[in-house]
């Protein structure tokens, strides 16, 4: 039973992971410019806030993204009300019975532990300014070779910040990219996001079809992360 996405379209193109500390304007208002470049999938990280504050930040997030159809993704296992969730490589494990489940990884043996997840990010395909020093970089090279073992659509992640390195990613067979820093920190988050959605739509990509799993999960209508590493 696939769980993936809005009337069976898994999430594509780019996929904003928000951090309030790096945004250059007030959190909210850089999510909905890119919103209007043509984001339409968001994780929500600001895993240090209390819960009332951040599932109050999810509503206002959500109604952003609900009016051009877009989801809203929580980082960690707790939905926040919504019903889409993004995990640590670390777990839980199985993963939480809600509509969209994602994961971070970032080599085989990571995939490998993949259950009933819908999509992954693999990183770092290059060094970040977000996560400096962790782990060695992919490269395009090492994204592809991942992407191949991957059984779930993949999100390239990790110091994408160009419209030629969002080429590369999808070119090596991602469904699209995971940004932050380029976003975030971006005088224009609606020029930006535009440039961005635009070259990870082009369709250069060569996308892994989702093998179908057969899960317990619990049907939720409708539309239907983790600190992201």
């Amino acid at each position: 039973m696939s769980h993936s996405g809005v009337g069976g379209q898994g999430p594509s193109g780019v996929l904003l992971l928000t951090d309030r500390r790096t945004a250059r304007a007030d959190l909210v208002d850089v999510v909905a410019g890119a919103v209007r470049g043509g984001v339409r999938w968001v994780v929500l990280r600001e895993r240090d806030l209390p819960r009332a504050e951040r599932a109050a930040l999810a509503v206002e997030l959500r109604a952003i993204l609900a009016e051009v159809g877009g989801t809203l993704i929580v980082a960690g296992p707790d939905p926040l009300g919504g019903e889409a969730v993004h995990l640590p490589a670390a777990g839980p494990y199985p993963p939480p019975a809600v509509r969209l489940v994602g994961r971070s990884c970032h080599d085989a043996a990571e995939l490998a532990r993949l259950t009933t997840e819908d999509y992954v990010t693999l990183s770092p395909v290059w060094p970040t300014r977000s996560k400096p020093g962790y782990g060695p970089p992919l490269h395009p090279d090492g994204l592809r070779r991942l992407v191949r073992l991957s059984p779930v659509p993949v999100f390239a992640l990790g110091g994408i910040e160009t419209p030629e390195q969002v080429t590369a990613c999808v070119e090596a067979g991602a469904v699209g990219v995971a940004v932050l820093g380029a976003l975030m920190r971006a005088a224009d988050p609606t020029g930006v996001a535009a440039t961005l959605t635009s070259v990870a739509r082009s369709g250069h990509g060569r996308p892994q079809p989702a093998t179908p799993r057969t899960t317990d999960r619990i049907p939720v209508g409708g539309a239907w992360t983790e600190e992201t590493t």
